[in-house]
This record gives C-alpha cells, structure tokens and sequence, in this order.
C-alpha cells in the first residue's frame, strides 16, 4: 500500500523548485482565478523537509503592515518560484524578523 503512495508522491513533486534557505528574498507565483499573481517577500521559515508536503513561509511589508503567507512549494496553483536576493542568516526559522523594522533586518541579513 505504501509504495504506491511513494509512487504517487513522486509524481506530485515538482522538479523545477531552486535550492532556498531563509533570509532570501523570493518571489512565488501562483495562478489565483485563472490570473496569475506573484507575491515576492523574505523567506522566513521552510517546514516539512523536500517533500511533497514541504511549505514556505514568505513575508513582505506592505504599507506599514506585514503579511506572511504560507505556501504548498509543490502545490499546484503555484507556478514558480525564484531567487531574487540571496541572503545569509544564522536560524533556520527567522521568525524574530516579525517585531524588527526593515532597517535593522536589511543589517541582519547580509
């Protein structure tokens, strides 16, 4: 029974993903409505390893306010994902970022 869940996982994952860490900056495109939108932010968290439940946390400051979304990296909404800044961190998880303000994160993240 599992192996054809493994097969079937297998077919589901996406080949195209780049290699990400935390602290780049990354710009997801996702078909939203049969339009295509992209949402580009700082990628604060990555969970759930390479598989096909793997998921990142992406986070942008928009008017003052901060908005995270969450997305499914081999979904199939989503169209691509690409690097747009590298960054260099020492956590896995940057979610100390939330109460920081944008010129002590540009400090942080080199």
């Amino acid at each position: 029974m599992s192996v054809k869940i493994d097969q079937f996982n297998k077919k589901q994952e996406k080949k195209d993903i780049p290699e990400m860490s935390p602290g780049d900056t990354v710009r997801v495109t996702q078909n939203v409505n049969g339009r295509t939108q992209s949402f580009e932010g700082m990628l604060i968290a990555q969970k759930h390893g390479k598989g096909v439940t793997a998921s990142i946390t992406v986070r942008k400051v928009m008017d003052k306010v901060g908005v995270e979304k969450v997305f499914p990296v081999h979904g199939k909404n989503i169209e691509s994902i690409e690097i747009v800044k590298k960054g260099k961190t020492r956590r896995a998880k940057l979610y100390y970022i939330r109460e920081k303000s944008k010129k002590i994160i540009r400090k942080k993240i080199k």
